[in-house]
């Protein structure tokens, strides 16, 4: 919209008698940036106190009450140095709340724009900077310095985030921790009394050795800090990552007008006294005044609560009203932030920003930490399975060697400080096996998975707003996508069109195809084909101003600069037919030409209207002038213009006219152009007969006058496919995702962009109407909707009706949307993706993900990096299980079967591996891009378990593999391998870490493909973890010595470690092949007991589709987050830490309820193995019952 669009510069601006106030200030006059003098100010006097504002009485009358600052508030009245008659304070007092009272005593708009320094015409001077002629100058004063200091800027001051010592800190609370390292103080403080101990103590043999009882209770310290502090550096950089991402979330652009231009700015450069313009779509940022506006009307529920629409007048109207005394408790001028524009163009004087705003002072008191994601949620149940049975296993390996301990005691000859060592010894050895069996990475492996993707995703125009879409786009079977923009360039271009009754027509610009389908199908034989070029001299001048009348005035389009150049700025649509008109009609500039012909009223562009019009006034009559889809336009068509070339004249409309008319429409929508119609009305006065005004405004619903119209003509717009859509469509095909066009154009123009992007690959491709499908009953619908892959002519509503049909039949749906109508369409699907460049503000606060390129492209790489996540956690499980398992029976059974109640891995050896496991894994598996192969597959059912068979079969192989290669070499090496016992352990534990690194290699797959290495090289940091944990393993062997209790090894020993750790691969080779089918059957005789809270069952055939939209609904998510809220209860009991700062987000979505956790013994492993295997069987979900989280979280 032109910034003077639409305003009455000869009209005088009347002045209103207000109350006295006064507003003590240190600066009384100068110049207004906008180039004007300063206005008298309403308010009444200006008193100098001591540099400071404040409210000042005038003479002994009392300020107004009003004007007051509340207890606490007096800092936003009192201002040091201030340049302006208005303090934050003043204005908080409109709309804290709503008072045209306060906008009275301020004096009306005029007040607000003396008392701010601005102009509501031209803004604010880019030339501004300090106000205050006293300050000493600067030596390069910043923009608009003054105005930033005393109002602020419009961004919330940024949360303190912790600290890398405060996240230390609270990684040092993990109670197991904290318990390790006072048995390590107390190992530590007797290692040190038998080091330092007389010698009389001792045995001749211990006095022999090095005097090194220490190094163990030092190295487990040592190793307790170094998890420590890996722990806090990767939440560290997770959060630096949201904190980033959420930044880049939360800017956006805007129109301002300043020095009387329109330019778009971040949303965060807008300041108190800026002139904003607004449009249909929009989501106000800052608190204001509206200047001057057509049909504004907005949605203030996210602000003020109320459902209802509010229609907004200027505030000039409001100072009108309240000096005649009449009633204004329905005229609404103010826009609070946070707002959307529903309906309407205007413009309006921002007031307050930042934290002084009503949503930012709304956003201020409610800030809080995102809660889990669903992935989060069910690794959560899974870890909190796990940690029971790792505990139990450290209390059982704990009892069993006191109980051998005490046993042995009375024939115990070692002195009591070596008594004391072996206790503690069995002790640290227990608290060891729970913290390698409780799995604090596995519930924080997604959220750092998370945390890669959305920043790689940000690089490839994936800006994600809701992080649990990214990974339900993975498993998405269905996009329903919009044509223009996304499908296509949204470079428009005039390229033909057919003037009055089509006898005259242009379009040298059009393709061979267009102009042999007007052979074939034969263009009337009177038809002129005029060139673009000749256009001027052909058509007639009367004509030729219809035209500029039509295109320029009734617009909302705006002349602007981009990238340094100028140009229009708008919808594609109108800066296409702004650019053909300046090419082809000589039109002036838009200012000039909006100059020449009063604006009387606007009729912005709806979607279900699908036209849009404007009323101008001319010399002794108004014309209504209307653009929109030509089926529509030409049905409120009587007449047509006779003959372009000649002095404007009307003749009847025939039918053969009509039928001409509609065969160019249809030709040029078989062609894949977008077609567009103009048509005008000529009356004598406004409102026109029998279509008065509304009692509340003169304002004419457009209805009541969109009727008798004149057709003008009908043009065809290019819109080309963007480049790599095939391809992107052609990868969604084979990854057995379906892709559904919506589009609002005409089913030739649908049918023929549709084949062209191959969603379409022949004739027989269902393509209906919109009229159609909201025709079709629900069960025809629900029958239709799988095989539909166009939807022509259709709404926004129909997109809503269409993507809850899919949902209900169990689809998961991702849907784009770039209108304000298209917001619920975005928030039924699954995955909504907004236009980061067409969208509006209101269609990307529904979304989930923000499509910075508008490229349907970019759909692709999303669904890409979903399974990408879903696939990274699911390798870091299958690598944990597996070191868990291993880990765990080894030391238990090594331990219980020596002498001397020792494990073949010691408690620093066993802290080395979780660190390998809970870190260095996570960071090499879970940043895994996505390769070629992950659209090879069918996406995953939404009640998919979590570990699926493949994963179980390679868990379980491993483990067994592990085991057999570790209990080999403790208990029957010393057989065949000569080697001593220190030599023999070492060797032991050197193998079981190359077997998990080279196992961290071969988890790189969950499926039965054997190709471990693909897109290995574009992994950096996998390869850097793997370096890392190989170096840091050979300089343990070489340097750990006593602390780590091993020994050097030579080469023969390193060739077996290295040889049976490489061997893990060869073995997942083998281990794959075997079909899964056999695995099944073999495991069906284990008890099926239920697992991780899900009941299944058969539900009858007529119920299945209902249970799917409930469960597509979301509802099944509420009861399982409850279930999550009890295994992190119980992760946080045994750990604390990193888990008790993770399960605080999670206890806000989970209220009082009894637990419903199936975890009830730690010998539910087999239950756990066969409930996953038989999870694989196509049984739906039982309903439960909406809780008021799944309304919360259907909500999001």
């Amino acid at each position: 919209m032109d910034p003077t669009h639409g305003v009455h510069h000869d009209k005088a601006r009347p002045r209103f008698k207000v109350q006295p106030i006064t507003i003590d200030t240190s600066v009384a006059g100068g110049s207004q940036p906008g180039g004007r003098p300063p206005s008298k100010p309403s308010v009444a006097r200006t008193t100098l106190t001591n540099k400071k504002s404040r409210v000042a009485p005038a003479g002994d009358e009392p300020h107004p009450a009003s004007i007051q600052p509340n207890p606490g508030e007096e800092f936003l009245f009192n201002i040091e140095n201030n340049p302006f008659t208005l303090t934050p304070g003043h204005l908080s007092k409109l709309l804290d709340p709503k008072s045209t009272t306060v906008l009275h005593q301020l004096g009306g708009i005029q007040g607000l724009e003396t008392g701010l320094r601005t102009d509501i015409r031209t803004g604010l001077s880019p030339d501004e900077t300090t106000l205050l002629p006293s300050t000493p100058p600067q030596q390069q004063p910043h923009q608009y310095a003054s105005r930033r200091r005393v109002f602020g800027g419009n961004r919330l001051p940024e949360r303190q985030s912790k600290s890398f010592l405060r996240l230390a800190w609270i990684a040092l609370q993990d109670r197991v921790l904290i318990l390790l390292s006072v048995a390590a103080a107390v190992s530590l403080g007797l290692g040190l009394y038998q080091t330092f101990s007389p010698s009389q103590h001792k045995s001749e043999e211990d006095q022999g050795r090095a005097r090194v009882e220490w190094i163990e209770g030092v190295a487990i310290i040592v190793a307790v800090l170094v998890v420590v502090v890996v722990g806090a550096l990767n939440d560290w950089q997770k959060e630096r990552q949201f904190r980033r991402l959420n930044r880049k979330k939360e800017d956006r652009c805007g129109t301002v007008v300043r020095a009387g231009r329109a330019e778009r700015v971040s949303v965060h450069d807008v300041l108190v006294g800026d002139v904003m313009v607004l449009e249909q779509g929009d989501v106000i940022p800052v608190d204001g005044v509206l200047i001057e506006g057509h049909n504004l009307s907005c949605d203030e529920a996210s602000s003020t609560g109320e459902s209802d629409v509010v229609r907004k007048v200027p505030a000039e109207a409001v100072s009108e009203a309240l000096a005649r005394c009449a009633e204004t408790v329905k005229m609404d001028p103010f826009l609070l932030s946070g707002a959307r524009v529903l309906e309407g163009v205007g413009k309006f004087l921002v007031t307050a920003v930042g934290p002084h705003s009503s949503l930012g002072r709304t956003m201020m008191a409610l800030r809080d930490d995102p809660g889990i994601t669903p992935l989060q949620a069910r690794l959560n149940v899974l870890a909190g399975y796990i940690a029971k049975l790792g505990s139990a296993a450290g209390l059982l390996l704990f009892t069993v060697l006191l109980i051998e301990f005490l046993a042995r005691l009375p024939g115990n000859p070692d002195s009591s400080e070596q008594k004391g060592q072996t206790f503690l010894r069995i002790l640290i050895t227990s608290i060891t096996i729970i913290v390698v069996a409780v799995p604090e990475g596995l519930p924080l492996a997604v959220t750092l998975s998370l945390a890669f993707a959305t920043k790689k995703m940000t690089r490839e125009n994936n800006l994600v707003r809701h992080l649990q879409s990214c990974e339900t786009m993975g498993n998405a079977t269905v996009i329903c996508s919009d044509k223009t923009g996304t499908l296509t360039e949204n470079v428009m271009t005039i390229v033909g069109g057919s003037l009055g009754t089509g006898e005259l027509t242009f379009g040298d610009r059009l393709s061979d195809a267009v102009k042999d389908a007007e052979d074939e199908e034969g263009s009337p034989a009177s038809a002129e084909q005029v060139p673009t070029a000749n256009l001027t001299s052909v058509l007639h001048a009367e004509f030729q101003e219809l035209a500029k009348q039509s295109i320029a005035i009734n617009a909302t389009a705006f002349e602007g600069e981009e990238n340094g150049k100028p140009a229009f700025i708008g919808t594609k649509t109108e800066t296409a037919l702004l650019d053909w008109a300046r090419r082809t009609l000589d039109l002036e500039p838009l200012a000039s030409e909006r100059a020449k012909y009063p604006l009387v009223q606007l009729f912005p562009f709806h979607s279900q209207r699908k036209y849009m019009g404007c009323v101008i006034q001319l010399p002794g009559k108004y014309r209504l002038l209307v653009k929109g889809a030509p089926e529509v336009v030409l049905e409120q068509c009587s007449s047509v213009v006779a003959d372009p070339s000649a002095a404007l004249t009307a003749s009847e409309l025939q039918q053969s006219d009509r039928a001409r008319i509609s065969k160019a429409v249809s030709r040029y929508a078989s062609l894949s152009l977008r077609t567009l119609a103009l048509a005008y009305r000529d009356v004598d006065s406004w409102p026109p007969e029998g279509a008065s005004g509304s009692a509340e405004s003169d304002q004419v619903e457009p209805a009541a006058v969109f009727r008798d119209m004149t057709w003008v003509a009908v043009v065809g717009i290019q819109d080309p496919v963007r480049d790599g859509v095939p391809d992107a469509v052609r990868d969604c095909r084979r990854a057995q995702v379906a892709v559904k066009m919506v589009t609002g154009d005409k089913v030739e123009t649908a049918r023929a962009i549709a084949r062209e992007c191959g969603i379409v690959t022949d004739e027989h491709g269902h393509v209906m109407e919109g009229v159609e499908f909201r025709g079709l009953s629900e069960e025809q619908r629900r029958a239709r909707v799988r095989g539909l892959h166009v939807l022509a002519r259709s709404s926004p509503e129909d997109k809503r009706v269409l993507v809850e049909s899919l949902r209900a039949l169990g689809e998961v749906v991702a849907v784009t949307g770039d209108g304000t109508n298209d917001a619920p369409a975005l928030k039924a699907a699954d995955v909504g993706f907004s236009m980061g460049i067409m969208g509006t503000e209101v269609a990307k606060e529904a979304s989930d993900i923000i499509l910075m390129d508008d490229n349907f492209s970019s759909i692709v790489k999303a669904l890409a990096w979903g399974r990408a996540i879903n696939d990274a956690v699911k390798k870091f499980l299958q690598f944990q299980i597996t070191v868990n398992i291993t880990a765990v029976f080894l030391t238990f059974i090594s331990a219980v079967a020596s002498n001397d109640e020792r494990s073949v891995l010691n408690a620093i050896q066993l802290l080395w591996v979780n660190l390998i496991m809970d870190t260095f894994a996570a960071l090499a598996l879970a940043t895994d891009p996505p390769n070629g192969s992950l659209l090879d597959r069918a996406p995953e059912p939404r009640l998919a378990p979590l570990i699926t068979l493949t994963m179980w079969k390679m868990i379980v192989g491993q483990s067994l593999y592990q085991l057999a290669v570790g209990m080999t070499l403790h208990f029957v090496g010393p057989s065949f391998l000569p080697y001593p016992e220190p030599e023999l352990r070492t060797l032991v534990f050197n193998t079981f870490v190359f077997m998990q690194i080279f196992k961290l290699v071969n988890s790189r797959r969950i499926d039965n493909k054997l190709n471990i290495f693909e897109g290995l090289h574009r992994n950096r940091l996998f390869m850097l973890m793997m370096a890392l944990m190989s170096a840091g393993q050979l300089l343990i062997i070489f340097l750990g010595g006593d602390a780590f209790v091993v020994v050097r090894l030579n080469g023969a020993q390193w060739a077996i470690s290295l040889v049976l750790g490489f061997m893990s691969i060869p073995v997942g080779i083998l281990i794959r092949l075997v079909p899964d089918n056999w695995v099944r059957v073999c495991v069906r005789w284990l008890p099926r007991l239920p697992t991780w809270g899900r009941t299944r069952a058969r539900v009858p055939d007529e119920e299945a589709s209902d249970v799917g939209a409930e469960a597509a609904a979301g509802r099944d998510l509420g009861s399982a987050l409850f279930t999550v809220r009890d295994d992190l209860a119980f992760l946080k009991r045994v750990r604390g830490g990193r888990i008790a700062a993770l399960s605080g987000s999670e206890r806000r979505v989970g209220q009082s309820r009894r637990s419903k956790s199936p975890i009830r013994s730690a010998v539910g492993m087999p239950g756990l193995l066969a409930a996953s295997i038989a999870a694989t069987s196509p049984v739906v979900r039982l309903p439960s019952p909406p809780s008021p989280l799944s309304r919360v979280q259907s909500g999001n």
